[in-house]
């Protein structure tokens, strides 16, 4: 697939994201998901070679394929790792699936209701070694905890400063401020996001786009703006803390917002399976997934 194929693939694709990220900080609890304990492993390399193994199983499924995942995110050592003797990037074009990188270094404590992305002083030479690998485009996220007007500007505001510099690169930025769905404030977090992100919209450079990657919000269709927008690609959702079931109903309320889930698609997978167990659990995860992401039920707009 070439960029326009890709873009194209991304703004009209009927299917998903599938995020397969988990960094260093949340791979010991993706691994426990996976039934591998902790003390599997004896140093980060070796877990990072579990991690890696369980991803290459996911990819190399032949459940997991571009008919209803369009897109997969992932890890920097996913991405410099190989899947059945070829880059991962490389497996994953081969499948239909368009390859991003997750590019933040993790958050900054909590300061004014949320938490900031910490400098990524290397992001340059990242997004350049990503995309001669074949990587379309990177996310990045931060977390809002509270619905706290000056906060929430300054979050939205360094992810469309972040999202500019991988736009310098000719790929495609994944812009995720989520909110804590356990905030006590989340609707009106979701409000002031909506507003800040606009604005910030307006002030895109002509002709430029981004993607967006949203924790579903408490009013379902209050994103609908987003979703219209010409300079939005795709508004994709995360699951947040959400189960599978939880996720997909909420997904389903949201007209043309797809999933980019992460512990809800693979919370089913098991390193003990057999192929035929985790070939099927994953095909049923892709399936229930895919149909919240493509049929919408009752999904109105919040005006």
């Amino acid at each position: 697939m070439q960029y326009s194929q890709m873009a194209a693939k991304m703004a009209d694709g009927d299917g998903f994201i599938a995020a397969l990220d988990q960094s260093g900080g949340s791979t010991p609890k993706a691994l426990k998901g996976y039934g591998i304990e902790e003390g599997a492993w004896s140093n980060e390399e070796e877990m990072f070679g579990l991690i890696h193994e369980m991803r290459s199983r996911i990819i190399s499924s032949p459940a997991f394929t571009g008919e209803k995942v369009i897109g997969a995110i992932l890890f920097e050592r996913t991405m410099d790792g190989q899947v059945e003797g070829v880059p991962t990037p490389t497996a994953l074009v081969n499948k239909g699936i368009v390859p991003f990188i997750k590019i933040d270094k993790g958050l900054e404590d909590e300061a004014n209701g949320v938490q900031l992305m910490k400098p990524m002083p290397t992001l340059d030479a990242l997004l350049e070694r990503s995309k001669a690998l074949g990587v379309f485009g990177t996310k990045e996220r931060s977390v809002i905890q509270s619905a706290n007007a000056e906060g929430i500007a300054a979050i939205v505001k360094q992810q469309f400063e972040i999202g500019l510099q991988v736009l310098g690169h000719g790929m495609m930025p994944i812009l995720e401020p989520e909110v804590n769905i356990k905030s006590e404030t989340r609707a009106e977090c979701d409000k002031i996001l909506l507003a800040e992100i606009l604005k910030n919209l307006d002030e895109l450079p002509e002709g430029k786009q981004v993607m967006l990657k949203l924790s579903l919000p408490v009013v379902p269709g209050t994103f609908d703006p987003l979703v219209s927008h010409p300079r939005v690609l795709r508004v994709v959702a995360l699951s947040g803390g959400y189960n599978r079931p939880e996720a997909c109903a909420e997904l389903a309320k949201n007209r043309g917002v797809i999933a980019s889930f992460s512990r809800a698609l693979l919370e089913d997978l098991r390193a003990q399976m057999t192929d035929e167990e985790f070939n099927a659990s994953l095909a049923s995860a892709i399936d229930e997934i895919y149909k919240a992401s493509t049929q919408k039920v009752g999904a109105a707009s919040a005006a």
